[in-house]
Formats: C-alpha cells, sequence, structure tokens
C-alpha cells in the first residue's frame, strides 16, 4: 500500500567520507546508485528532498542537486513536477547484478483453502468507527502498558458475550487477553508444564501445519495423538494415552466437523476430574451454524478444569490477531504472568476497538450478515458436487466454513490433489492433518470461506473428472 508523506521527509543513512580521495558528489553519486542495484532503495521509494539530504549529509543542496540530476539521466531516478524524486525502475546496469527477482508463486485460479474467512467482507467501515471512537475517547492513563490480562473494558465485554453466547463461566478477572490461538496455546502449555504436566494428548486427524506440535515442544512435553471418530474424540483412547491435558475442538472438530457427542461431552469432564487433567477447548467455529442448534461450551460443564481458547480470526480475519484465555481462577495469575514475560501485553488500542465493536451490537451484526453468505456458499458446493461428482459425500456441514469430502474407495488422494493443482486448483487431503500421514480412507478438506459461489461452481467443475466415476 502505497502512503504519501504528509509534511515530512524519509531519512536515508548514507555514508560520506571526507577523508577519502574521491570527491563528495562522486561519493554520494555511487552511494545512491549501489544502494538502488542492491535492492536496499525498492522501485518506487521517495527520496529526501535535496534540501533534507543536504542538511542530513551536511554538504550543500546544489551538490545534492547536481547528483540527482546524473542519476536521473542515468535512468536511477525519476521526477515529476510537484512530486518527490523517486527510484526508478532499474535493470542491470554497468555489468553490475540486477536485484535478485522472487520466485513466482503457484497461481490458484480456484483455491478451497481451509480456515479462512471471507476476507473482503471484513467490516472495514465499522472498524474504522471503532478505531475512531476509541481514539476520540480514551483516557490518557489507558495509554501505558496496563493489565497483562488485558483491557478491562474489552474482558468486560467478552465475559458477558461468552456467558451469553457460549453458555460459559466467565468472570473478566479471569480473562487473558492474547494475540490469537497459536500465542493462547504456548501460553497455556509453558505454564502446565510448570505444573508438572509432562504429556498432552491432541485429536487425530487435528491440526496439520505442526505448529501445534511444536508448541508442544518448545514447552517441554510429549505430544500424542488420540482418535476421533464420528462421535469427536475417543475419550476412552484419551484415558489409555497417559496424557494429563487435552486440546480439543469440541463445537465443530477440525478438521473433521464433527461435533462432540453429549456422552463423550460428559466423559471428558469425568477423565478430567479422575486424572486431576486440564481440557484446553479451541472454541473453533462455533459462531457459524446452519443445521443444528449451536452447543455450549465444554468450560461451562466444568470451569474449574477447562481453559477455553477463542479468537476472532474466523468470526472477523486473521489479521486482527485477537485472542482469549478464559482461565480456571487457579490458573489465571500463572496464564497472566506467562502473557506479560511474553510481549506485556497484547496492542490496547485494537483491544478497545473490538470492545468498542462488540459493546455497540456492530460485532453481532456482522456475524449476522455473514451467516446466511456461508450458507449460500456451503449450498453452492452441496449442489456443484451433487452435479459434478455424485460419487462424492460431504460430511462436516453443520458449522464453519469447510466441509470434508470422502472421494470413492481407491481413489489416489495425493494424485487427486496434484493433478488439481496441474488444473490451478487448490485441492487439500485429509493426509496432511493425520498424524500418520496416511491417505486412506481418501478424504479432502474443502474450504469455502473466502470462494465466492461462482468460484466455488468453476473449481468443482474443473476437478470433478479427478473426484471419482
Amino acid at each position: 500500500m502505497a502512503i504519501e508523506w504528509a509534511g515530512s521527509t524519509p531519512e536515508l543513512l548514507l555514508d560520506l567520507d571526507r577523508d577519502a580521495t574521491g570527491t563528495l558528489r562522486s561519493q554520494l553519486e555511487t552511494a545512491l546508485r549501489d544502494a538502488i542495484c542492491t535492492g536496499r532503495l525498492k522501485t518506487g521509494e521517495r527520496l529526501p528532498s535535496s534540501r533534507e539530504l543536504a542538511r542530513q549529509l551536511g554538504v550543500s543542496r546544489g551538490l545534492v542537486q547536481e547528483c540527482y540530476g546524473q542519476l536521473t539521466a542515468e535512468g536511477y531516478l525519476c521526477t515529476r513536477a510537484g512530486s518527490a524524486t523517486r527510484v526508478a525502475p532499474v535493470r542491470a546496469v554497468d555489468g553490475g547484478p540486477a536485484p535478485a527477482a522472487r520466485p513466482d508463486a503457484s497461481r490458484l485460479r480456484v483455491d478451497f483453502a481451509a480456515g479462512l474467512p471471507d476476507l473482503a467482507s471484513f467490516p472495514r467501515g465499522d472498524w474504522s468507527w471503532a478505531q475512531r471512537e476509541v481514539a476520540r475517547t480514551v483516557r490518557s492513563e489507558a495509554l501505558g502498558y496496563g493489565d497483562p490480562r488485558g483491557a478491562e473494558a474489552l474482558r468486560d465485554v467478552l465475559a458477558g458475550h461468552l456467558r451469553r453466547v457460549r453458555a460459559a463461566v466467565a468472570e473478566a478477572e479471569d480473562i487473558v487477553v492474547c494475540g490469537g490461538f497459536a500465542q493462547g496455546l504456548g501460553i497455556v502449555l509453558h505454564v502446565l508444564a510448570r505444573r508438572g504436566v509432562r504429556r498432552v494428548a491432541f485429536e487425530d486427524p487435528g491440526y496439520g501445519d505442526g505448529a501445534t506440535m511444536a508448541a508442544a515442544e518448545r514447552a517441554g512435553i510429549e505430544a500424542v495423538p488420540v482418535p476421533v471418530d464420528d462421535l469427536g474424540l475417543d475419550v476412552g483412547a484419551l484415558g489409555a494415552s497417559g496424557a494429563r491435558a487435552v486440546v480439543v475442538t469440541p463445537a465443530h472438530q477440525w478438521p473433521t466437523g464433527v461435533v462432540l457427542a453429549p456422552e463423550r461431552r460428559r466423559a471428558l469432564v469425568d477423565w478430567a476430574c479422575e486424572r486431576d487433567g486440564v481440557v484446553v477447548e479451541d472454541d473453533y467455529d462455533a459462531e457459524f451454524r446452519y443445521d443444528r442448534e449451536p452447543v455450549g461450551s465444554v468450560q461451562g460443564l466444568a470451569p474449574g478444569r477447562v481453559i477455553a481458547l477463542g479468537t476472532v480470526s474466523k468470526s472477523l480475519a486473521p489479521a486482527v490477531r485477537l485472542g482469549w484465555i478464559l482461565c480456571p481462577p487457579a490458573l489465571t495469575r500463572a496464564v497472566a504472568e506467562e502473557k506479560r514475560l511474553a510481549d506485556r501485553g497484547s496492542p490496547v488500542l485494537d483491544q478497545l476497538a473490538l470492545a468498542a465493536l462488540v459493546e455497540s451490537g456492530r460485532y453481532g451484526r456482522h456475524l449476522r450478515r455473514m451467516r446466511p453468505v456461508y450458507a449460500a456458499r456451503r449450498a453452492a458446493l452441496v449442489a456443484a458436487l451433487a452435479e459434478h461428482a455424485p460419487a462424492v459425500r460431504l460430511t462436516g456441514l453443520a458449522a464453519g466454513f469447510h466441509a470434508v469430502a470422502h472421494l470413492p474407495d481407491g481413489a489416489d488422494e495425493r494424485r487427486v490433489v496434484a493433478e488439481a493443482r496441474r488444473r490451478s486448483v487448490g485441492l487439500y487431503g485429509m493426509s496432511t492433518y493425520r498424524a500418520s500421514g496416511a491417505a486412506d480412507p481418501p478424504r479432502l478438506v474443502l474450504g469455502f470461506g473466502d470462494l465466492s459461489e461462482t468460484a466455488i461452481r468453476d473449481g468443482v467443475r474443473e476437478v470433478a473428472g479427478l473426484l471419482g466415476p
């Protein structure tokens, strides 16, 4: 994003040696030429005015003007009347190497990547209003480091929201604001490690990017997979794993989309009480429901045994980088201290903007606006597969914005993914989310949150021949 400088000029570090044999003008021309050719100064970057650069370097303005004129004549710089001097597009010159070109990223016409909301529908107007409102009304004392748990205004709003919408047992003093799920999980695992937890269980299939397992490793905790079936996490297998903590996505399991069955929820709470265990609940995709009523959080069943993690990455956008940790009261102080040591607290102004968004009703309005959008995209996916690949069965559609496509027996999941990419369509196999990496039974995880209905139909049509007879 290009932003014009307003009433100021950029600084530029250049070294001139007044004891050298060459003239100052020659040194300045060489320094600027080298900075451009090596990529230190990029195409389009603004240079200081001749007056300002002369002041910075302690030379005459005429010397800088002569230097700029020479480099403009050579094609390194470009100027326009009434505009600043900028770096021109430059090829390799004087036999020197051209700046290294970045490799072109794979171009996909349709990408069924999961886990992304509709980024184009981010409520820019509402977010801008919230930021302006905060900047206008925030007290000066609120601009310091403050409480490492986060801004009280946001924690108050979140506590009320979680009580109303997620049936959680939530008080503001037990909420710690964090920078999203990854940071929240890392903080929690470090706290559990210091309290003697040596093994944590994760759902299988589950998080496939490796970051979650790496978080356990960094905390010094062994991560063990526990299978998921049509009823959710296998609590019997959890009991046999020897783990004292487990990370679960009960509302909409990632990535299978199943909901933790009521009997499994009760069994999970019983396991935590009997084993002195801790349940880390990732409240994934809890905001968007289609075919059934929302289910409450597991935290509401056992607030002393469950740490609930939530974010606005799916409801707003990942770029907001705000989430929360709802702690059992016995762990709140330790979690807050771990957060303080990590970064002294999340950005206060963004926290206050989110609080204003929720409290004003704009956040709820955004969710209500997006639910029918995602429902229509889900319907488009179902219809397109029914028309072009009827042998493919879809599951996990009751919530969120991804589904699981069950390919016919004997299908080669990895070949399907590779062939689709050659057709400029991004497909993603379940094998990447399984602890074993096995590609059988063949499944695809299809995200539709950031795709238009037209793109969904086009993408399915393009790869239909790969998906089955």
